[in-house]
């Protein structure tokens, strides 16, 4: 039983106090190693359910008296204007040794039955950036090392939101650092900064003011840095001074959206970025996705899914060893535990500049990428599937929106 529920039930509604009921549901989502937590108003309850290795579990059940009670105490801990409602609000909470020191990204979003709580939840005890701890394929992570030692040039990741880009970009800002040490200019653009590091300069956005993407990276470009770190390239402006910045000396890092890696390029051009210049200027892309662990204590051999079983070669399902978690105590029953990393690296030959440059469709540079030795996400997936570390399902899941 949870520490929320102890409380619960150990008190009437009217003696429940809001500050310790916050503290319970904190503590048992940092119990169970939760990334997110929403709190959000329901018909008929506020419904409290925590992300577990990205999927989200119902923790328990609150009265509808609670609704206004709850967000109040989030707004007070992340510093917010608590006496404001109707309007989306955004803080930060750096939480006691009692909770391990988590940090709590607070977002307050006004819906039609009431303001819904979602905090980040961020271990930076945890995260020591380590690229060797990425857990990328050692031809990944070999290749994706070689790009970062590029003197210019940009690099980009795609990859849905809480797939480890930021990790992943993080990781290699503390390569260059223990590489180059105090010698290298390495500066920031983040919305937010999610974790300061040591010897970089990291700006962040306020757009309210006027200080978004693009104004930042204009005012970062006269900071005379080496290496540039964008946290996102979402409009036509940040993409072409990113280019211009790799195009002129610069070594530069970001993530752009796309449904896939080789996507990306028709996804820049659609911002009216012109095809040489993202020919001359990206050097590489990099697809990251996470998938679910199977559980260590409780995963058994299993019969995956025929339909797609139909998707891997007679050999491959002749050498697999196909396991799946049935869950347990040590799982909260979920039958996976903890997460892993899946990749594919589209390096930027000189055949497909040339594709790029004529603005060839999106299935034939991932043709030419393959025949160049490019490991798709579903290649290295099922590699995962084979060796009995995550499910077939769970990888097709995760790697469905990229099949051209």
């Amino acid at each position: 039983m949870s520490h929320t529920q102890n409380y619960l039930e150990s008190v009437t509604l009217e003696e429940v106090e809001v500050e310790t009921l916050v503290n319970y549901i904190v503590l048992d989502s940092v119990e169970v190693n939760a990334s997110d937590i929403h709190i959000e108003p329901w018909e008929e309850t506020i419904a409290v359910r925590i992300r577990i290795a990205g999927v989200l579990t119902e923790l328990i059940h609150l009265p509808l008296d609670l609704r206004e009670k709850l967000p109040g105490r989030f707004k007070v801990m992340g510093g917010m204007a608590s006496h404001i409602s109707g309007i989306g609000q955004d803080g930060k909470a750096n939480m006691g040794p009692e909770f391990g020191n988590i940090q709590l990204r607070i977002s307050i979003l006004p819906t039609i039955m009431g303001e819904k709580v979602v905090c980040r939840v961020f271990d930076p005890s945890s995260r020591a950036f380590d690229i060797n701890q990425l857990g990328f394929e050692p031809q990944t992570l070999e290749q994706f090392v070689d790009l970062l030692n590029k003197p210019n040039g940009l690099i980009l990741l795609n990859g849905p939101t809480g797939s480890g880009k930021t990790t992943a970009m993080y990781s290699a800002l503390m390569y260059l650092i223990q590489k180059h040490g105090t010698t290298m200019s390495i500066a920031t653009v983040e919305d937010p900064v999610e974790v300061p590091l040591a010897t970089i300069a990291q700006a962040q956005l306020q757009p309210a003011n006027g200080f978004g993407f693009a104004a930042a990276l204009r005012s970062l470009m006269r900071q005379d840095p080496e290496v540039i770190m964008v946290g996102e390239i979402r409009d036509p402006e940040t993409a072409g001074i990113a280019i211009q910045a790799g195009l002129t000396g610069h070594l530069v890092i970001s993530t752009v959206h796309s449904g896939s890696t080789a996507g990306v390029f028709a996804r820049l051009i659609n911002m009216n970025i012109e095809p040489f210049l993202l020919a001359s200027s990206i050097m590489g892309i990099l697809g990251v996705r996470l998938v679910r662990k199977n559980c260590d204590f409780c995963a058994i051999p299993y019969e995956p899914d025929v339909a797609i079983m139909q998707a891997l070669t007679p050999q491959q399902i002749e050498v697999g060893t196909f396991r799946r978690g049935e869950g347990c105590e040590q799982c909260s029953g979920t039958g996976y535990g903890g997460r892993m990393s899946l990749t594919e690296l589209l390096r930027v030959s000189e055949r497909i500049r040339d594709a790029v440059l004529e603005k060839r469709p999106t299935r034939q540079l991932v043709n030419m990428a393959i025949e160049d030795g490019m490991r798709t996400l579903w290649d290295s997936g099922v590699a995962r599937v084979l060796s009995g570390e995550t499910t077939l399902e769970e990888v097709a899941k995760k790697t469905a929106t990229d099949q051209i």
